[in-house]
C-alpha cells in the first residue's frame, strides 16, 4: 500500500520533470531572447531619428503685472556653441570622467543602467537611471525631459543610430553644447561665462571638473546658494572627477595634487533680468518651480506668467528706498556706504498677494535679492511672536500670574531669567532699567529682559511652534533657547511679512504668493490659496495687534506713524548687521529690513555709522521708508481701522508707586525701548490686585544663573551707547549660512 502511493507520487514527479525539463526550459527562455531582439529590431526600424525638440529653439516667459501690463520678457537662450576644438583637453576629459569614462569605447548606450532605471521607475525607487553621454545629448537635443518607459526606449533607439551616424566628438561637443548648467546657462561657453567669467576656452581643469560636477544638480551645487549639504556634495563629487581623470590616465598624480577647489564668482542675471524687475522675476521663477514646475521646462520658455505685483504699489516701494536710503547715500565713493542693503516685501493680508517687492539697487548689481534671502537675523521683530505664543498658550509667569498685555515684569537690564536651565540675562538699550512694566511697555519699548523672562515663562519649544505655524521657516539658528526671544534665526522681509500678514488675518495663516497665473501651452502651474486655516485663536493675534498699535502711537516706531491705523515692531541685529521695521494697517502688511554687507558680497558687516552715525535702527530709516511707501500705497493715507477681538479677561496688574524713569534719549530719535514721551492709550491702566480666572499654581522658586566670568554678557557688546537710536547688539550665533534661494 505504502509503495503503491509512493509510486504514484514518483510518477507524477516523472510528469512534471518531462513537462518542464531543462531542454524546455532553456528553449523557452532562448525563444523569449529572440522575441525580444526581434521586437527591440522593430522598433528600431520603426523609431526615427526626430528633429530637434522644443528646448533646441528656447522662446521667451513674458512677465506681467497683475493688471496685465508687461513687466519684462526673458527666457532667450543664453547659449553660445563652441566648436570641440575651443574647450581644452583636460576640460572634455573632466566631463567624460563625470559623467561616461566608456565613452570612447561604447555603442552609445548602457544597457544595464538602462534596465536599471526602467526598473526602477517601474517599481516606484524613483525616476532614475544610468545613461551615457550619447544617451544624455539625445535626451537634451531630441526628446522630452520626462522619465518613462517608454521615453527611455526610445533614448535608448535613437542613441544607438546616433553613435552609428556621428562621431565621437560630435557627439561630445553636442553634449557640452545642449547641457544646462545653472544661472541660466545653456551649454559650456554660457557656463563659463555665467560661473568663472571666462570663455570656454580659458577654462582650467579645476573649473571644467566643477562645471561637470554642477550638471548632476544645478541648483543644489551652486557654491553661491547651496547649503552647508550642497557644498559638501559638489566638493566630493569635483573630487570623484579629479580621482577618475587620473584613473583613466587623461591627468597627472602630480598635477592632480596640486588642484584647488575653483570657488565660482557671484551670480549675475541672464538677459532680461536687469534692474529691480529682476527680483520680482526670479521670486515668481523660485515660486513656479515650488509649484511642481520643474526648472528646465520654466527655463525652456513658453510661458505667459501674471505676477500679483501692484504696478503702482512697486513704483511707491521702489520711490520710497530711494528717497530715504539710496539718495543720501554714496555707494561708489563711500566704503561705509557701499554695505548698505535694503530689502523690502509688501503683502495684501485679505488675499496673501505680494503687491510690491524691493530686492535691491538692481539685478545686474546685486544678484542676491534682499527681499528673499534669509541669512540675517530680524532681532526685536520676533518678540511679537513670543507674545502671541503667550496669549494662545496661556502661559503664566513664575509666580503663577497669566500673561496678558497688563501683566507687570520686572524691566531690569542684565535681570538673569528665572526658570530656564541656560543661563541667559540680556541688557536692555544702553543698559537702561525700567522696573516694574507692563508687557504693553515693554512691547512699546522693545525691553528685552521682559521678553526674555517671557519665552521661558512660555516654553521656547511653544514660541516655535507657534512662529512655525504662522510662517517663519525652520533652519540654522533657531535654537529652542532663552536668546531665542531677540530674534537669534534667520529670516527673509518676506518670511516677517507672511507672519505679520498671518497676525493682521486674525490668526490665520497667510502663505505670501506672487504668482497670480502661469499658463503655457502645454501646461499649466497648479494654483495655490494663500490664505490656509486658523493657525492661532483671533483673540491672541488681535492682542499683540493691539500691542503693536502702541508701537506706531508713542512706542520706537513712531517713526512709521501716518494717516491711517498702523501696527508694528523695529528690530536691531547682533553686531547692527540688520535694523526692521515690520508693520500694517488694515489693508497692507510691509516688512522693511536693512543690512549691512561687506561691497564683496562674502559675508556681514555692522551698520554702525553708515547711514547715520552710532548705530542703526529699525525707528529710523526702515520705519521712514515703511511711512512713504504706505502713504503712497494707500494714496495718501486711509480710514479703515483694525477690528479687533482684544483679550481683555486678563486684568492688569498693580504697579508701585514709583516707576523708574528711563534715561532720555540723547538725540530726537526714538530708539527702540525709548518712549517718545507721547500717551500711551495701549498700555493698559492698573486697576488694583490681579485676580486671575483660573487659580494660580503655587510660585515657583526663582533661578538665578550663574554667567561666565570673563565672557561678555548675552545682552551684546553695549559699546554703542548714546546712539540715536537701536536695541542693544542682540545675541545670536553669528554669521548665518545663507540658504539655498
Amino acid at each position: 500500500m505504502g509503495r503503491g502511493r509512493a509510486g504514484q507520487a514518483k510518477s507524477r514527479g516523472a510528469g512534471i520533470r518531462r513537462f518542464f525539463s531543462w531542454k524546455k526550459l532553456l528553449g523557452t527562455f532562448f525563444l523569449l531572447c529572440l522575441l525580444a531582439m526581434g521586437a527591440f529590431y522593430v522598433v528600431y526600424l520603426l523609431v526615427p531619428v526626430p528633429d530637434a525638440n522644443a528646448r533646441a529653439t528656447m522662446q521667451s516667459n513674458v512677465y506681467k503685472y497683475s493688471d496685465g501690463r508687461l513687466l519684462g520678457r526673458t527666457g532667450e537662450i543664453n547659449r553660445e556653441i563652441v566648436g570641440l576644438e575651443k574647450i581644452p583637453k583636460d576640460v572634455q576629459y573632466a566631463f567624460v570622467a563625470a559623467e561616461n569614462k566608456t565613452f570612447f569605447q561604447d555603442s552609445g548606450v548602457d544597457i544595464k543602467g538602462t534596465a536599471r532605471g526602467a526598473f526602477n521607475t517601474l517599481t516606484g525607487k524613483g525616476k532614475q537611471g544610468g545613461s551615457t553621454i550619447t544617451q544624455q545629448y539625445v535626451k537634451n537635443y531630441y526628446l522630452d525631459q520626462d522619465r518613462t518607459v517608454t521615453r527611455k526606449l526610445k533614448e535608448l533607439v535613437i542613441s544607438l543610430k546616433v553613435d552609428q551616424r556621428m562621431e565621437k566628438s560630435e557627439i561630445l561637443a553636442g553634449y557640452l553644447n545642449t547641457s544646462y548648467y545653472g544661472r541660466g546657462a545653456y551649454g559650456i561657453q554660457a557656463a563659463a561665462q555665467a560661473y568663472y567669467g571666462v570663455d570656454a576656452g580659458k577654462l582650467t581643469v579645476a573649473q571644467g571638473a566643477y562645471l561637470a560636477s554642477v550638471l548632476q544638480a544645478p541648483s543644489q551645487y551652486d557654491w553661491t546658494f547651496a547649503s552647508r549639504t550642497g557644498r559638501g556634495l559638489v566638493t566630493d563629487r569635483w573630487n570623484y572627477v579629479l580621482d577618475n581623470m587620473v584613473e583613466e590616465g587623461w591627468l597627472d598624480a602630480s598635477e592632480r595634487a596640486a588642484q584647488k577647489f575653483p570657488v565660482p564668482r557671484a551670480p549675475k542675471p541672464a538677459p532680461g533680468m536687469e534692474g529691480t524687475n529682476g527680483y520680482l522675476i526670479e521670486a515668481a521663477n523660485q515660486e513656479l518651480m515650488r509649484r511642481g514646475v520643474p526648472e528646465e521646462r520654466l527655463k525652456a520658455g513658453g510661458w505667459t506668467i501674471t505676477l500679483t505685483i501692484d504696478s503702482k504699489r512697486q513704483k511707491e516701494l521702489v520711490a520710497a528706498v530711494d528717497h530715504q536710503l539710496e539718495e543720501k547715500l554714496d555707494r561708489k565713493g563711500d566704503k561705509a556706504d557701499a554695505t548698505v542693503q535694503a530689502g523690502a516685501t509688501s503683502v495684501d493680508p485679505r488675499t496673501g498677494h505680494v503687491v510690491a517687492l524691493y530686492g535691491g539697487i538692481g539685478a545686474t548689481e546685486h544678484w542676491l535679492s534682499n527681499a528673499t534671502r534669509r541669512d540675517y537675523q530680524p532681532a526685536s521683530t520676533f518678540k511679537p511672536i513670543v507674545l502671541a505664543s503667550a496669549l494662545e498658550n496661556g502661559a503664566r509667569t513664575q509666580d503663577g500670574r497669566r500673561i496678558g498685555l497688563g501683566t507687570v515684569y520686572d524691566g531690569t537690564s542684565k535681570r538673569p531669567v528665572e526658570g530656564s536651565d541656560t543661563p541667559f540675562a540680556p541688557e536692555n538699550e544702553d543698559d537702561r532699567s525700567y522696573g516694574p512694566v507692563t508687557v504693553q511697555k515693554a512691547t512699546n519699548s522693545s525691553i528685552n529682559s521682559v521678553y526674555a523672562q517671557m519665552i521661558v515663562d512660555v516654553g521656547p519649544e511653544e514660541v516655535k511652534k507657534t512662529a512655525l505655524d504662522l510662517g517663519m521657516k525652520d533652519g540654522e539658528g533657531f535654537v529652542e533657547q532663552p536668546a531665542m526671544s531677540l530674534g537669534t534665526m534667520g529670516a527673509s522681509p518676506w518670511d516677517m511679512a507672511g507672519v505679520y500678514a498671518s497676525l493682521a488675518s486674525h490668526g490665520k495663516k497667510v502663505t505670501p504668493t506672487i504668482v497670480k497665473s502661469a499658463e503655457h501651452k502645454d501646461r499649466t502651474a497648479e494654483p495655490v490659496e494663500p490664505v490656509g486655516d486658523q493657525v492661532i485663536s483671533r483673540e491672541a493675534a488681535d492682542t499683540v495687534t493691539k500691542a503693536m498699535t502702541g508701537v506706531v502711537s508713542s512706542g520706537s516706531g513712531v517713526n512709521a506713524a501716518g494717516n491711517y491705523a498702523a501696527a508694528g515692531k523695529t528690530g536691531t541685529s547682533e553686531n547692527n548687521r540688520s535694523a526692521w521695521f515690520v508693520g500694517y494697517t488694515p489693508e497692507l502688511v510691509t516688512a522693511v529690513g536693512l543690512f549691512g554687507e561687506k561691497p564683496d558680497g562674502t559675508g556681514q558687516t555692522t551698520l554702525t555709522d553708515t547711514i547715520n552715525p552710532g548705530r542703526a535702527n529699525g525707528g529710523g530709516v526702515p520705519a521712514r521708508i515703511w511711512r512713504e511707501y504706505t502713504t503712497g500705497a494707500l494714496d495718501g493715507g486711509s480710514d479703515a481701522r483694525f477690528d479687533l477681538d482684544v483679550a481683555d479677561s486678563v486684568p492688569s496688574d498693580p504697579l508701585p508707586a514709583q516707576t523708574p524713569t528711563p534715561t532720555p534719549t540723547p538725540t530726537g530719535e526714538p530708539t527702540e525701548d525709548e518712549p517718545t514721551g507721547k500717551p500711551t492709550p495701549q498700555d493698559p491702566t492698573p486697576t488694583g490686585p490681579a485676580t486671575p480666572t483660573v487659580k494660580p499654581t503655587p510660585p515657583r522658586p526663582p533661578v538665578t544663573p550663574t554667567l561666565p566670568t570673563g565672557e561678555p554678557t548675552d545682552g551684546g557688546s553695549g559699546g554703542d551707547t548714546g546712539d540715536p537710536g537701536g536695541e542693544p547688539d542682540e545675541p545670536g550665533t553669528g554669521d548665518l549660512k545663507p540658504p539655498q534661494p
